[in-house]
């Protein structure tokens, strides 16, 4: 695991793309994006969202907060496999809408929190509601946001998640957000980490879903109660860098 969660892992994930920057928002809005383009190619994620953020002139919590009407057309065009610049720009309209009333993305994700949560499962459906909230939302864009209640894996989101609160000495994750614990996180999971974790032992669900997600979490936290998605590392590497099978 200590071979990819450390500093050099970074320049080849998508996790490069918030670390580019060193403000809280710009952070939270540029990992954002890399996170929901985050599927197929890497080094095609990693463009798509360095080319976004040109059309922002690198300043995307600025460019969400401050645009003029006019500015929007920079976004025009944009595409990255099925998310298109009709997404695009909702995606911005909510940003604004929401950081003209929060200081941090964090509260659009701890809405819906409860004492006795002990994973993200009422976050991501909260999210869910309150970013498709807004009157204009268009139902396309709804693929592009996952959640629990769709029993979605949310392995994009749970990955953004994952950035944003986990904390330690590595330097990968961010560890910025205070109000969601480490050990509410669940590891982000497709078809690679699904097949090593059944490999170890550690998932028996067949179907790829949010149950598969919570029950593979359930068996990390017996290995680390406070922190379970640290061997996210391990098992993204065997099952992609590595593939392992």
């Amino acid at each position: 695991m200590g071979e990819y969660n450390q500093l050099s892992f970074v320049q080849d994930d998508p996790v490069c793309i918030p670390h580019s920057f060193t403000s809280l928002q710009d952070i939270e809005i540029s990992g954002l994006f890399a996170a929901i383009f985050a599927w197929g190619n890497r080094t095609t994620i990693i463009n798509k969202s360095r080319e976004l953020l040109r059309r922002m002139d690198n300043a995307p919590y600025d460019f969400v907060l401050n645009h003029e009407p006019s500015d929007l057309k920079s976004l025009l065009g944009f595409k990255h496999r099925t998310f298109n610049d009709t997404d695009l720009l909702y995606f911005v309209h909510f940003l604004n809408y929401h950081y003209q009333h929060n200081p941090s993305l964090e509260s659009a994700f701890t809405r819906n929190i409860r004492r006795d949560d002990t994973d993200t499962t009422n976050m991501l459906n909260g999210f869910y509601a309150y970013f498709f909230s807004l009157p204009d939302a268009p139902p396309r864009t709804q693929k592009h946001v996952a959640s629990p209640a769709k029993n979605s894996t949310c392995k994009r989101l749970s990955m953004y998640l994952r950035w944003m609160v986990r904390r330690d000495k590595c330097g990968v994750d961010f560890g910025l957000w205070r109000k969601i614990k480490p050990s509410q996180l669940v590891c982000p999971i497709d078809i690679h980490v699904a097949r090593v974790a059944t490999r170890f032992g550690l998932l028996q669900r067949k179907m790829i879903d949010w149950q598969a997600a919570l029950e593979l979490t359930t068996e990390l936290r017996k290995l680390d109660r406070n922190d379970p998605v640290r061997y996210d590392f391990a098992l993204f590497a065997l099952g992609v860098v590595e593939k392992f099978s």
